[in-house]
């Protein structure tokens, strides 16, 4: 790493992400290779993410927002090595725990602490380290002895406590997050929000994927993802701001083709109205010349009064 960058725990450079789109749609593998087979399948690249690069440094917590289908969770599948960008890379200096969708990977069949093992296995960690934590994950989850139940039997909820319980006691610096803050109920969920206090009070860096402005409790900068495009990266209440103005803008309605011809005629012809006693002295004037041309008529003679007989 390039000398004054050592505290750079991500760093995303020109990456591009494409993906095969379908213009008839297929429903099963069948059909896909059927339609292969027979030569009917028509397919066109669809680029999700364009040239996205950024550095996210030890300790900071970075929020990642825009509208879905901006790009933003397989932009955070990359940063976790999940997906492999068309081009560009993405590197990570540090254990990172994508914390991608509770409940991701859990074996339905499997009870509750198999799943713990499996995925903290998954995950990168040995037997006896996750023996050390196996303790405080099943304390957190909340979950008592439905710990030994097969997770098929689990409620969403549930299965969101151990997923999350899993993610946070774990010894990892990177956290990557897509939309679930919003954890069970609202005693846990305060819960869950304390963790995330303290495990950032410990320097663990947080890639946050939301649309909601709660992640403002935790990050001091965004990254707006517009179209696959970073359109703005800078302090999370500018650029949030500037996102909320342009997700709530109303375009302008368009105007009939007919209407906006006309208007230019009607400029043309339309006189600016005279004031009202600008008005009023050319009709007084025209009083005034009509009792001087028109000649005044003579009076009529009275006739002499006829004497009585």
């Amino acid at each position: 790493m390039e000398n004054g960058r050592e505290d750079v725990v991500l760093e995303v450079r020109d990456v591009t992400m494409k993906f095969n789109k379908y213009e008839v749609g297929v429903n099963s593998l069948k059909e896909l290779v059927v339609r292969a087979f027979k030569k009917n399948l028509k397919k066109s690249k669809f680029e999700c993410l364009k040239g996205v690069s950024f550095d996210v440094h030890r300790g900071e917590a970075v929020a990642l927002i825009g509208k879905n289908g901006a790009g933003k969770s397989t932009l955070l599948k990359i940063v976790s090595g999940i997906l492999k960008p068309t081009t560009g890379y993405a590197k990570r200096y540090g254990r990172i725990t994508p914390l991608l969708r509770l409940g991701a990977g859990f074996d339905g069949n499997a009870t509750g602490l198999e799943n713990i093992y499996l995925n903290a296995a998954i995950l990168g960690y040995t037997k006896k380290d996750i023996d050390a934590k196996v303790p405080a994950i099943i304390e957190f989850s909340e979950l008592g002895d439905f710990i030994y139940s097969p997770i098929k039997t689990y409620s969403s909820g549930m299965m969101a406590r151990l997923g999350f319980s899993i993610a946070v006691n774990m010894e990892s610096e990177i956290l990557l997050i897509d939309e679930i803050l919003a954890v069970g109920d609202i005693a846990f969920n305060k819960k869950c929000h304390e963790k995330l206090a303290e495990l950032q009070k410990q320097g663990l860096t947080f890639l946050i994927v939301s649309h909601g402005e709660a992640v403002k409790r935790y990050c001091k900068r965004a990254i707006w993802i517009d179209g696959g495009l970073v359109r703005e990266d800078g302090d999370i209440s500018v650029v949030f701001k500037h996102y909320t103005e342009a997700m709530t803008k109303k375009p302008a309605a368009p105007q009939p083709a007919a209407a906006q011809a006309a208007k230019p005629a009607i400029a043309q012809v339309q006189k600016p109205a005279a004031p009202a006693h600008a008005e009023a002295k050319p009709a007084q004037s025209a009083a005034q010349q009509a009792q001087k041309t028109v000649p005044a008529q003579p009076a009529t003679a009275s006739k002499p009064a006829q004497p009585k007989q």
